[in-house]
C-alpha cells in the first residue's frame, strides 16, 4: 500500500475513535448535565407539552394551564394570583419557577419518580402530573389581603394547634400569570423588577425586619422560664428612664405618663415600656436572650414551610448597651411575620410550637397521597404550660386596656402584641407598624402576625395598633368565623 495512503487511512481511523469516544462520552457522562441545563429548549418544551398539575387551595384549583400555538404547547394560568402569588409563586416559560410552583416543580410536571406506574417505568413514557393540596383557608387569606389594601406589608396566620399555615400574604402582590408566557414574560420582568416597590419579594416569609416591641414576648418568656421573675405581675426592677450602661443616653417611653417604673411584666407589656424589657434584657444577658430566641426560632436558616424561609436573627458579641436595645426588638435582631406569628402560636398553643407548613398533602393525579405533612408535622416544647398561660394573660391585657385595642373582637378571647420599630439611621425612615396576636373561639384558635413596612399614614400616626391591628383582627375574624 502507499505509504501516503496508509497514513492518511490510519489518521482518519484515529479520528473516527475520536468522535466514537467523544460520543460515548457525551451519551452516557455528560447528558445529564447537558439535559438538565437551563439553556436547554427541550426541557421547556417537555415541560410544557401537556397541561401542569394543580396547586389546590380549599378543595380548589388556583392554577390552570392554556393550550398556545407555539412549540410550548401551554402555558400556566392562574385564578386570583395577585392573592395567592406569596403562596404560589409563578411557574414561567422564560425563568425558573418559585415558592410552591418551584419547590414542587417535578411533582407538577410529571417528571417526579413517585408519579410513575410499572408501565410508565418500562415504556419510559412521562407520568401524568400530581397535585399540591395546600393548607390556606382562602377566607383568612382574603381578609389579610383586602385589609393590606395598598399597603406595602405582609402578613402569616398559622393554626396553633396544628402548624397548618392559613394566610400568606405579601403586597403589593404581583399577577404571576404576566411572567406565564415566554412571548410576553419579559417586558413584564423588567416592570417588576424595576419596581421599587419590590412586588416579587415575599415579605411574609423572606423579608425580615425591625420586630421592635413585638419581641418583648420573647424576653418576657425568657425572663419567666430564667425565675428572674416569678410572675407576671411581680414588679420589676427597672428604673424609668433607663440609661443604656456604659453610656449617657436615656431610654425613655413613647408614652411618657405610663405607669413604667419598676412596672411589672403585665403592665409593661400593655403600656410597651421600653425601660423594663431593656433593663430586662441586660440582667438575662445576651446568651439567655438568644437561647430563648432560638427556642422560638430564631437564627434558623433551615426553616422550610416548605418555601424556606429567610432566618430571624437574634445577634451575638454585643455590648450591655446593644443587649438593651435588643429587648425591645431592635438593635440587630430582624424577624420575619412567619417568625413572629410562630411567637404567638407557641404561646397560644400552651408553650408547645408545632410546626408550620402550608402544604397538607402532595397527591398523584388520581388523588392517592403521595406524602401527608399533617401527619408529619413535629411538636416542640418552647415554654413552660405556665409561662405560657401568663404570657397569653398578659398579652389579653394588651388588647382589652392597652395598645393592641383595635384588635379586640367581640365572643374572641384576643390576645396580642404591638410594635413600631425604628427604620432608618437615627429613624429617618418611616417606622414599621408590627402587631402579632391570638385569638380563640368556640374551639378554635388562629396566630397572627402582620407588618406594615410603609403605608400613606402620618409618621405621627405610624403604629402596631393603628395599621396592624386591624390586619390581623380581620383575618382572626375571618379565621374563627366571627
Amino acid at each position: 500500500m502507499n505509504k501516503t495512503i496508509r497514513r492518511a487511512s490510519v489518521f482518519s481511523l484515529l479520528l473516527v475513535f475520536a468522535l466514537l469516544i467523544r460520543a460515548t462520552w457525551v451519551q452516557y457522562y455528560e447528558a445529564q448535565a447537558l439535559a438538565d441545563d437551563t439553556d436547554n429548549r427541550r426541557n421547556a418544551i417537555q415541560t410544557y407539552s401537556q397541561p401542569l398539575g394543580n396547586i389546590i387551595v380549599a378543595g380548589k384549583a388556583v392554577t390552570g394551564s392554556a393550550r398556545t400555538t407555539g412549540d410550548l404547547k401551554y402555558k400556566r394560568t392562574y385564578t386570583n394570583g395577585e392573592l395567592y402569588a406569596a403562596v404560589t409563586g409563578y411557574a414561567s416559560q422564560a425563568y425558573a419557577p418559585t415558592q410552591l410552583e418551584g419547590i414542587y416543580a417535578d411533582l407538577l410536571n410529571g417528571t417526579d419518580n413517585r408519579l410513575k406506574t410499572v408501565m410508565d417505568t418500562v415504556t419510559d413514557k412521562r407520568a401524568d402530573p400530581g397535585n399540591v393540596i395546600t393548607t390556606i383557608d382562602p377566607a383568612v387569606q382574603k381578609a389579610a389581603y383586602d385589609a393590606l389594601g395598598d399597603k406595602k406589608g405582609a402578613a402569616v396566620a398559622i393554626d396553633p394547634t396544628t402548624g397548618r399555615i392559613l394566610a400568606v400574604v405579601s403586597t403589593p402582590s404581583y399577577d404571576p400569570s404576566s411572567l406565564t408566557d415566554a412571548n410576553t414574560a419579559g417586558t413584564a420582568w423588567k416592570k417588576l423588577n424595576a419596581d421599587s416597590d419590590k412586588p416579587l419579594v415575599n415579605r411574609a416569609l423572606r423579608q425580615p425586619l425591625a420586630p421592635g416591641s413585638t419581641f418583648k414576648l420573647v424576653v418576657a418568656a425568657a425572663a419567666l422560664e430564667d425565675g428572674l421573675y416569678a410572675s407576671v405581675d411581680d414588679r420589676t426592677d427597672s428604673p424609668d428612664p433607663y440609661a443604656l450602661p456604659g453610656t449617657r443616653t436615656d431610654l425613655k417611653n413613647e408614652n411618657t405618663s405610663a405607669p413604667c417604673e419598676n412596672a411589672t411584666i403585665r403592665v409593661a407589656l400593655q403600656y410597651s415600656c421600653n425601660n423594663v424589657f431593656a433593663h430586662m434584657a441586660v440582667q438575662l444577658g445576651q446568651d439567655k436572650l438568644k437561647a430563648m430566641a432560638e427556642k422560638f426560632g430564631f437564627n434558623d436558616g433551615t426553616l422550610d414551610v416548605p418555601v424556606r424561609a429567610y432566618a430571624s436573627v437574634y445577634p451575638s458579641d454585643m455590648d450591655e448597651s446593644s443587649t438593651a436595645l435588643t429587648g425591645i426588638g431592635q438593635f440587630d435582631v430582624t424577624a420575619t411575620p412567619l417568625q413572629m406569628a410562630m411567637v404567638s402560636a407557641a404561646i397560644a398553643n400552651g408553650g408547645e410550637l408545632v410546626s408550620p407548613h402550608m402544604v397538607s398533602q402532595i397527591t398523584d393525579s388520581g388523588g392517592d397521597v403521595l406524602k401527608d405533612y399533617d401527619d408529619e408535622a413535629s411538636t416542640t416544647r418552647i415554654v413552660s404550660a405556665s409561662t405560657a398561660e401568663q404570657l397569653q394573660s398578659a398579652m389579653q391585657t394588651v388588647v382589652e386596656k392597652g395598645t393592641g385595642t383595635n384588635a379586640l373582637i367581640d365572643g374572641v378571647t384576643v390576645g396580642g402584641k404591638t410594635g413600631t420599630a425604628q427604620n432608618g439611621e437615627n429613624n429617618s425612615k418611616a417606622p414599621y407598624a408590627w402587631f402579632t396576636s391570638y385569638g380563640k373561639a368556640d374551639g378554635k384558635e388562629v396566630a397572627v402576625a402582620v407588618v406594615v413596612e410603609q403605608s400613606d399614614a402620618a409618621r405621627s400616626e405610624v403604629s402596631g395598633n393603628g395599621l396592624a391591628a386591624p390586619v390581623a383582627k380581620a383575618m382572626m375574624e375571618a379565621a374563627l368565623k366571627k
